[in-house]
């Protein structure tokens, strides 16, 4: 199983908000964020984690060059345009095996992600969704599943058989990458277009709900992390 980080973004946000570090050298409780998942996964049994950074940023680059004397780091260096383009730039590198994906930002509790990774090594569906009842997010992207968990569409805006939303942690299968290059090739962008059209064609989608998962977009995310982090259920 492979396991891949999006990092491309500028992290503007944060930086306006007066962040003086670029996001994923943002420190959680002592560690930045995106060494903190680069070892999350290795405990997880990744072999090797692919990361996508952008080419504004040398202090990333320059981390993560020194981190790759000690960790399995495979680092690719482009500027895209979004997430799912950042996706795509991974893609060649992710044939062969499911894979777990996600954003550099996407704070999630270890012993949740473990039982969750368990779960799709050992499931038979196409992909594995994170998702959350919790609901601290600009834009969310709601999501509705049957009675068997089973995902049968991603929304703007929340409907009657949306009890969740969106974690931001995608595990998933070979077909979902002949998915993307499809959607690139129509000219869509966005996550969320890419997760529609998945669903779109045909593939099985299961939702794994996970007690909380935060994203750090604002400064204040910052201490929501390291508390979350902090403390028990």
């Amino acid at each position: 199983m492979k396991f891949a980080i999006i990092s491309a973004g500028e992290g503007s946000r944060l930086a306006q908000e007066g962040v003086a570090r670029p996001k994923p050298l943002v420190e959680l409780n002592g560690e930045a964020m995106i060494e903190r998942l680069i070892r999350l996964f290795l405990r997880q049994g990744a072999e090797e984690v692919l990361v996508i950074i952008n080419n504004e940023v040398p202090q990333t680059r320059e981390f993560l060059t020194r981190l790759q004397a000690e960790l399995p780091v495979k680092l690719v260096v482009k500027t895209t345009p979004s997430s799912m383009h950042s996706f795509y730039e991974l893609s060649s590198l992710l044939e062969g095996d499911k894979f777990c994906l996600t954003t550099v930002d996407t704070i999630f509790r270890e012993d949740e992600f473990a039982r969750f990774i368990a779960d799709f090594r050992a499931s038979e569906a196409d992909g594995l969704m994170a998702v959350t009842d919790y609901i601290d997010d600009e834009k969310p992207l709601y999501i509705a599943a049957d009675a068997g968990m089973r995902i049968t569409g991603f929304y703007d805006e929340p409907t009657e058989t949306c009890n969740f939303i969106s974690g931001g942690i995608y595990c998933l299968t070979p077909p979902a990458l002949d998915t993307l290059r499809r959607c690139m090739a129509s000219g869509m962008s966005r996550m969320r277009n890419f997760q529609r059209q998945l669903v779109a064609d045909g593939l099985k989608l299961q939702a794994w709900p996970f007690h909380k998962i935060i994203d750090v977009d604002h400064a204040d995310d910052i201490a929501k992390a390291e508390e979350f982090l902090s403390s028990e259920f």
